[in-house]
């Protein structure tokens, strides 16, 4: 199982990246990804929208079951990825290239509180 560890992670099995503005960038593992199956449709929330940490963010759903994506920390969307609503399948063919969203974290101090890799992976089992 491919944990980089340049992310930061939730135990929902989110993955989340800073980038260098201090945006959050969001997506899901490929722990949750290979749970999941064969993804066919992504939910996506709109620019603007302001979540608290674990708030239902996006859904993603497969041909085994549907899974909310719950905001990692807490913050407002900064920007969705169209092109993985528009091919869900994408997720399937690289986890954690394929992003979600990004927020604009309302603590930039909320990032440093996530999981690490060692740790996300013991919560999996990896």
């Amino acid at each position: 199982m491919n944990i980089p560890t340049d992310l930061k992670y939730t135990e929902s099995h989110e993955w989340v990246r800073r980038e260098a503005d201090g945006s959050l960038t969001v997506g899901i593992t490929e722990y949750a990804q290979d749970a999941l199956g064969d993804i066919v449709f992504v939910e996506l929330p709109q620019v603007g929208k302001a979540f608290t940490a674990g708030d239902d963010a996006a859904v993603v759903e497969s041909v085994k079951a549907a899974s909310d994506i719950y905001a990692p920390v807490s913050g407002t969307v900064t920007a969705f990825n169209q092109p993985v609503a528009d091919a869900p399948d994408s997720i399937n063919q690289d986890a954690y290239g394929a992003w979600l969203f990004k927020l604009a974290p309302s603590d930039a101090g909320a990032f440093d509180k996530l999981l690490d890799a060692d740790a996300y992976g013991k919560t999996t089992g990896a």
